[in-house]
């Protein structure tokens, strides 16, 4: 697995505790400066309600998440995502966020579900757990 130049140490040390331990399940990156590095933002074991809660209304966010659901019949899975939050009024950033997106999704190779959402609803339970069991 390559290293991204984009993403800080900071960053990959949460990403790995995010695969290691069962108490993180959630990574949300950020530029500390548009021209700068991906450093953590938030770490830790957040429902899918905390996550859309915590997803700034007006800044671009990186977010790993393993979501937690049941397939149809019935048994526990668990998926990883990685979503490139880009809300209104946030163009100025897009270019740089969707670098740092190109990075992280080839630092995690081993994820296959990406998605970009620019409103909450995009980030609905059910279409998650559709993407991831797709």
């Amino acid at each position: 697995m390559s290293s991204p130049t984009r993403l800080s140490d900071s960053s990959r040390v949460a990403i790995r505790r995010l695969r290691e331990r069962r108490e993180i399940n959630t990574v949300t990156l950020h530029y500390a400066d548009p021209s700068g590095v991906l450093v953590p933002d938030v770490e830790g074991n957040l429902t899918h309600d905390e996550l859309v809660v915590a997803l700034p209304t007006a800044e671009p966010r990186l977010v790993i998440h393993e979501l937690a659901f049941a397939s149809p019949e019935g048994t526990r899975r668990h998926a990883h995502l990685i979503i490139l939050w880009l809300p209104a009024d946030t163009d100025a950033l897009e270019e740089t966020y969707t670098a740092g997106y190109s990075a992280l999704k080839e630092h995690l190779a081993d994820i296959h579900v990406h998605l970009t959402a620019r409103r909450t609803h995009q980030l609905e339970y059910r279409r998650l757990v559709a993407l991831a069991s797709g």
